[in-house]
C-alpha cells in the first residue's frame, strides 16, 4: 500500500536515464553523515526507528541501486534538475514551483515526498528517496545542461583515464581528496562550521541560485582547464565541500521539521 501511494503521489513520466549516481556512494554517505549529526534527539529518534541506527547515513544509495529492480521505474528522472545555460534568476527560480516538462523532475520529486512524509512519517521508502535527493540537489552535475545530459557527454581525461564531467562530480574529486566518508564528514563539519547559521537562513530560492551560478563556473572552467586533475582538485574541492556540507544542513533541517 505504501509503495502504491509513492508511486501515486509521484507519477512523473521518465526521461532519458543518463544522469547517474551523483556524488557515488561516499558523497551520499558524507551528506546523511552531516545531516544526522544535526538531527535534534526527537527527530534522531524516530528516523532510527524507521531505518535503523545511522540508518539515513547506511540507506543513503539505495535510492541509486532501486534503479537496478522494477519497483520503482518512474524514479528515474527524479535523480536531477536540467537548465539552460544564460537563464536569468527569475527563470532559475521558477523551476521550484512551475516545474519544468523536460529535464528531470527532482524537484516536484521532492516536494511530493516531503509532502507524502508529512502525513505519513513511517512510510520508510519515500524517506529514503528524500535523504538520497538532498544530496542530488546540491551536487552540480545533478542541476546542470540538458543538451549534455548533465556533464555526461563532456569527455573529460582524468589521471590519464578517460571520463566525463558528470564523473568528475560524482566520484572523481571526492575519491582523489581520498578520504573515508566519516572522515570527510568530520573534516567538513569542523571546516564549515562558521558556515550553518548562513545556510540555514538562506531560502530555496537563494540555495537553487548559488547551485546555478556555480554549476556555470563549472563548465566555464572546463574551456580554459590545462587538464591537469591535480589542478583541478585543488581549484574545486573546498567548493565542492560546501556544497556537500549545505546538503548535510539542509536535510538535517528538513527532517527536524517533519520528525522533531
Amino acid at each position: 500500500m505504501r509503495k502504491l501511494r509513492l508511486i501515486i503521489l509521484l507519477t512523473i513520466i521518465a526521461l532519458p536515464t543518463e544522469h547517474i549516481l551523483a556524488w557515488g556512494a561516499t558523497g551520499h554517505r558524507i551528506v546523511t553523515q552531516i545531516a544526522y549529526d544535526n538531527l535534534n534527539c526527537r527527530a534522531r529518534h524516530r528516523v532510527d526507528r524507521i531505518l535503523g541506527e545511522k540508518g539515513i547515513v547506511y540507506w543513503s544509495t539505495w535510492a541509486d541501486n532501486i534503479k537496478s529492480d522494477t519497483i520503482y521505474p518512474h524514479s528515474y528522472d527524479w535523480h536531477y534538475q536540467d537548465f539552460d545555460p544564460g537563464m536569468s534568476d527569475s527563470a532559475v527560480v521558477a523551476t521550484l514551483t512551475d516545474y519544468p516538462k523536460v529535464g528531470g523532475n527532482l524537484f516536484r520529486a521532492m516536494d511530493s515526498l516531503t509532502n507524502l512524509l508529512r502525513h505519513d512519517r513511517n512510510n520508510a521508502d519515500a524517506l529514503k528517496f528524500l535523504i538520497h535527493l538532498m544530496g542530488d540537489r546540491f551536487c552540480p552535475m545533478h542541476t546542470a545542461h540538458l543538451d549534455d545530459l548533465g556533464g555526461n557527454r563532456v569527455p573529460v581525461e582524468w589521471f590519464r583515464q578517460p571520463r566525463n564531467l558528470h564523473w568528475v562530480w560524482d566520484e572523481g574529486i571526492i575519491s582523489a581528496v581520498g578520504y573515508s566518508y566519516t572522515e570527510y564528514a568530520e573534516y567538513i563539519e569542523h571546516r564549515y562550521a562558521n558556515q550553518k547559521r548562513t545556510i540555514r537562513r538562506m531560502t530555496w530560492e537563494e540555495l537553487l541560485l548559488h547551485n546555478y551560478r556555480f554549476t556555470e563556473e563549472i563548465y566555464a572552467y572546463q574551456e580554459t582547464w590545462n587538464g591537469n586533475a591535480f589542478v583541478y582538485v585543488y581549484h574545486f574541492a573546498q567548493p565542492m565541500e560546501w556544497q556537500l556540507y549545505a546538503a548535510g544542513i539542509r536535510l538535517a533541517m528538513l527532517l527536524n521539521e517533519i520528525y522533531g
